[in-house]
């Protein structure tokens, strides 16, 4: 196996730093999504209560249980939405981190290729021979 660069060592780690933030910007979608269903069952269950139809009196104290179950619901799913917002943004700043040090360490690298071509090219212009064979008459 060939040695690695330490710039392509976090390369791979900001793309699976990158990875993780894509798989915390999923959760904080679904959570978003669960809460608006429970939104639009909070405001059928209102509706309903509301109601003058006689059908929707009869099962009023069922309707008023759901109600109670579907807002403690929705104070878990705005709980959850939080912790799944400040893992989003944690994620994002380790991936923004790394991808900042992957940057500095592909400039080091660069830096270092530069200054071993100028010592190559002043060993070829000023070195002395290895042999004195090679020298010129």
């Amino acid at each position: 196996m060939a040695d690695k660069t330490r710039s392509q060592k976090l390369k791979r780690l900001v793309a699976v730093q990158r990875h993780l933030e894509q798989m915390a910007e999923y959760d904080l979608a679904e959570t978003s999504r669960q809460r608006v269903e429970v939104s639009e069952q909070i405001d059928s269950v209102i509706q309903a209560l509301g109601s003058m139809d006689p059908v929707h009196h009869a099962f009023s104290q069922g309707y008023a249980d759901r109600f109670n179950r579907l807002g403690i619901k929705d104070k878990q799913l705005t709980g959850m939405q939080e912790v799944h917002q400040m893992r989003v943004q944690q994620e994002r700043a380790k991936g923004d981190r790394l991808e900042e040090g992957m940057q500095e360490a592909l400039d080091a690298e660069r830096r270092e290729a530069d200054d071993s071509a100028v010592y190559d090219i002043i060993d070829q212009k000023f070195g002395t021979p290895a042999s004195s064979k090679l020298q010129k008459p």
